[in-house]
């Protein structure tokens, strides 16, 4: 039972990481403008993000652009890109093979490789994690780097986003469950190795044992 259990709470967090992780891969606050200097009203507010670029007016009203070419984005967005659908596609493949080798399912009998399986799909899971967290620490580094960068002029510096956080609180949610799931063991008394007796050994009638069980 405790065994089902942290199937069943390592998979519920890491289900549940692998959809921030496609929110945050969808939203465009990655990089916000950065309000600076004695400009603390301005009629525009920038958003880029992995897919596109928005600008929302003062009014409310907002105008996003899809990005031309991937060979015109900055490495650390060509490499957001890459690794955050790397990241939601393995999150999908750990919840087919957990769900393969679930105690509550029947895919698999035998419980030792069950629980093996399940050990897999939390590993699957731990490097989700660690490939939606590369992107986020390199663009966050960035971002941080250019804000102090007296070269780098106000109007260009930006600051982070709301989407790396949602990607910061999906990799903890991933490396968690993942965790959680490599914590899975085989339950007692079924270890998938089969144990024969050998057959007892039958008296004759007159008292001796039978020939036959020393053949």
């Amino acid at each position: 039972m405790v065994s089902a259990g942290l199937e069943i709470l390592g998979l519920s967090l890491c289900v549940f990481g692998s959809l921030l992780v496609m929110v945050a891969c969808g939203l465009p606050m990655w990089k916000v403008t950065a309000f600076i200097e004695a400009n603390i009203v301005v009629a525009q507010t920038l958003w880029d993000g992995l897919w596109m670029t928005c600008v929302v007016q003062s009014t409310g009203q907002m105008q996003c652009k899809v990005h031309d070419s991937v060979l015109a984005l900055s490495n650390d967005l060509q490499a957001a890109r890459a690794l955050t659908i790397i990241s939601s596609m393995m999150g999908v493949l750990g919840l087919m093979v957990v769900i393969a080798g679930a105690q509550c399912t029947n895919c698999i009998r035998t419980e030792y490789i069950k629980a093996r399986v399940v050990n897999a799909g939390g590993v699957i899971y731990i490097i989700s994690g660690l490939f939606v967290l590369v992107p986020l620490c390199w663009m966050a580094n960035n971002i941080i780097s250019d804000f102090y960068n007296p070269q780098v002029p106000a109007s260009k510096k930006r600051e982070i986003g709301a989407a790396l956080y949602i990607g910061w609180a999906a990799t903890a949610l991933l490396l968690i469950g993942g965790a959680l799931l490599c914590c899975s063991c085989p339950s007692g008394g079924n270890t998938g190795y089969s144990v024969k007796y050998a057959p007892t050994k039958r008296a004759a009638q007159n008292g001796d044992y039978d020939k036959r069980n020393y053949v």
